[in-house]
């Protein structure tokens, strides 16, 4: 067996739901756990095609295509203002795109997305959702108040260098001179543009980015990769790289030669968290991660959630519009006709399935994962600091892991999930994609348990099933020019009664930018129709 930084470096895409069982040790040949990941026969179908004709018709005024945050945050947009006749169709068998979850004897876990920065002052919209669900519970010298228990709790973040565990994801230890002052002089340049309002008025960096400055010296750091940024600022600290590429590879699923310098400031820029009590540099997570926020979603417009169903044709009927759709439970095509379609799939799909809307889709790649639960007997121990929400390896090729049970009452408990996360940035996506099909679980196992045992050594004998979770087309990559030329371009190209919500169209694969996308597809679709509804953006 290749030895662990070489398996690691070749991976891409990572574990699913933790079921119970014994505990195993490092010569059993086996360990208890799943390979799970994306319909993979659902895909194919859809990409091969050969689907029945229709033999079922069905009406609607809205249909929305996709199940992910920001389809579902476009149904909820409808409902909430009172638009009642339109109906989701998912290809999946439950909605909530890469914000899904696994559960098991132990612990809830996500299976992808697993937490929620403080959103910023421009989030609007998404800040009336957390009112909603009861997550701001009022406010504190004019800032939002959130609710405790829905925010991280401590300590948020560690890291494992030179033998021991440290507070913060930044090495503070034996640095060099250079080390410290490009340290310092990064940061200092990153502050300057979280701070900077642009000519027009807006954050230089904005969450959603729509809200940011088209100030063209801005705009101009989209054509350039951040690695080639970094150089021009003449930051060659070692230290300095490394927390950058895994900060890139953390949002991205990129290396930092693969990003433009736009996407790699706004991770550091991006975020001015608003709320009061300080929490504004916190997350809002949970055991399952941001399955919390997609159930609440679902449940909201659960009636007209159609699942298993494979849209896979959307074309202009008249003034309105034609769904045909593959009923996996009736082997049945649907044939929905609607006055208007939100089209809330990756556009790579979107171009397939309805080219008038999306007719080309140039530039899009995606970012393919391996997220792995690892349910364990014991919580992890180690020198330094204590177990932290999240746990980062210094010398690892993955990103670490976050503790399920880490939120509230469970947190005492003696066992617990352990949410592990391996972009597969260093392969091509295409070659990474076709290494998650092939690879094995048991190889997929031994990874993700050596590389724990690296951190961990303790852990040995507590494991007792490691699940694996494969996303094929996590993320996004926003890679130079696909921010500000590309991706508007694509978003411009649809038309009434076609209206395209994906947080691809922003360029970051990010809770917000889904939701956003989802919230001005559906004040769009509800404008085109002229149903009266009072803009949250």
């Amino acid at each position: 067996m290749p030895d662990r930084r070489t398996v690691i470096a070749g991976l891409g895409v990572g574990a699913v739901a933790a079921a119970g069982g014994t505990a195993w040790h490092l010569r059993d040949p086996a360990m208890p756990g799943a390979l799970g990941g994306a319909d993979m026969a659902r895909g194919h179908a859809l990409r091969d095609g050969g689907f029945p004709p229709p033999s079922i018709e069905e009406q609607a005024g809205i249909v929305i295509a996709g199940g992910g945050v920001a389809g579902l945050s476009a149904g909820w947009a409808l409902a909430e203002a009172g638009f009642d006749d339109f109906t989701l169709l998912e290809l999946e068998d439950a909605t909530g795109g890469n914000a899904r979850a696994g559960r098991n004897a132990t612990s809830a876990f996500p299976l992808g997305a697993h937490y929620l920065p403080v959103p910023n002052r421009e989030a609007k919209a998404l800040r009336a959702l957390l009112t909603r669900l009861g997550m701001v519970v009022g406010e504190k010298n004019g800032a939002p108040l959130y609710d405790p228990y829905q925010l991280c709790a401590d300590l948020q973040e560690r890291l494992f260098y030179q033998g021991r565990w440290q507070e913060g994801l930044i090495p503070r230890r034996g640095l060099s001179e250079t080390d410290e002052a490009d340290l310092a002089a990064f940061a200092a340049a990153m502050a300057a543009f979280s701070a900077r309002i642009g000519q027009d008025g807006r954050p230089a960096f904005a969450i959603p980015m729509a809200y940011s400055s088209r100030d063209a010296d801005l705009l101009a750091l989209d054509a350039i990769s951040f690695a080639i940024w970094l150089d021009r600022q003449g930051w060659h600290s070692p230290v300095l790289r490394g927390h950058v590429r895994y900060c890139m590879r953390d949002d991205y699923g990129c290396e930092a030669d693969q990003v433009s310098a736009w996407a790699g400031i706004h991770y550091f820029a991006g975020r001015r968290g608003w709320a009061a009590d300080d929490a504004g540099d916190n997350e809002l997570t949970w055991p399952e991660g941001n399955a919390r926020l997609t159930t609440a979603l679902s449940a909201r417009i659960g009636k007209r959630i159609a699942p298993a169903r494979i849209v896979h044709r959307v074309a202009r009927d008249g003034g309105g519009v034609v769904v045909d759709s593959f009923d996996v439970a009736r082997n049945a095509t649907v044939r929905t006709r609607a006055r208007a379609a939100i089209i809330a799939v990756p556009h790579f799909i979107a171009a397939r399935i309805a080219p008038e809307a999306a007719p080309q889709a140039h530039g899009f790649g995606y970012a393919p994962w391996i997220v792995a639960n690892v349910t364990v007997d014991r919580l992890p121990a180690g020198r330094g600091a204590k177990l932290a929400w999240d746990n980062v390896s210094w010398t690892s090729e993955s990103l670490g892991y976050v503790v399920a049970t880490h939120q509230g009452p469970a947190a005492r408990a003696a066992g617990s999930v352990l949410t592990w996360y391996l972009p597969l940035s260093r392969m091509a996506p295409a070659a990474a994609r076709r290494l998650m099909v092939e690879r094995p679980l048991h190889d997929w196992q031994a990874m993700v348990r050596d590389d724990l045992l690296a951190m961990h050594p303790d852990l040995e004998g507590a494991i007792r099933a490691i699940h694996i979770w494969r996303w094929g087309h996590a993320m996004i990559r926003p890679v130079p020019n696909f921010l500000w030329t590309t991706a508007p371009a694509a978003a411009a190209a649809a038309q009434a009664p076609f209206f395209l919500a994906h947080s691809d169209l922003s360029g970051l694969s990010l809770f917000e930018e889904a939701h956003y996308r989802g919230q001005l597809a559906a004040e769009g679709a509800m404008a085109h129709l002229g149903h009266a509804f009072a803009s949250m953006l």
